[in-house]
């Protein structure tokens, strides 16, 4: 397994009982998929660095996890199919 940062950005309009749910889903599709969280770390909402859809904010969501590229592809194959998400990107940690 390696190391992975996956950030995504949750759309403003989303309600803190839906930021929390959609937080849960995707640690739950990476969990469920083989991958075991080491921290989540919850940025807030904050200023986008450039406008995505008439956007201008964001609510800022960290993982850290040790995962296969099998619980990446099927977050990043969910995740893309999220209209709550704006943005997102899986890294591969160098540590």
């Amino acid at each position: 397994m390696r190391k992975y940062e996956v950030l995504y950005i949750i759309h403003p309009g989303v309600d803190e009982n839906g930021i929390k749910e959609t937080i849960e889903h995707y640690n739950n599709v990476l969990t469920n998929n083989g991958a075991e969280i080491e921290k989540v770390e919850e940025m807030g909402k904050r200023r986008l660095a450039y406008e995505i859809n008439d956007l201008k904010d964001g609510y800022y969501v960290v993982v850290y996890t040790k995962a296969d590229a099998e619980a990446t592809n099927e977050f990043d194959r969910l995740v893309k199919m999220d209209d709550n998400v704006i943005r997102h990107i899986v890294v591969k940690d160098e540590d």
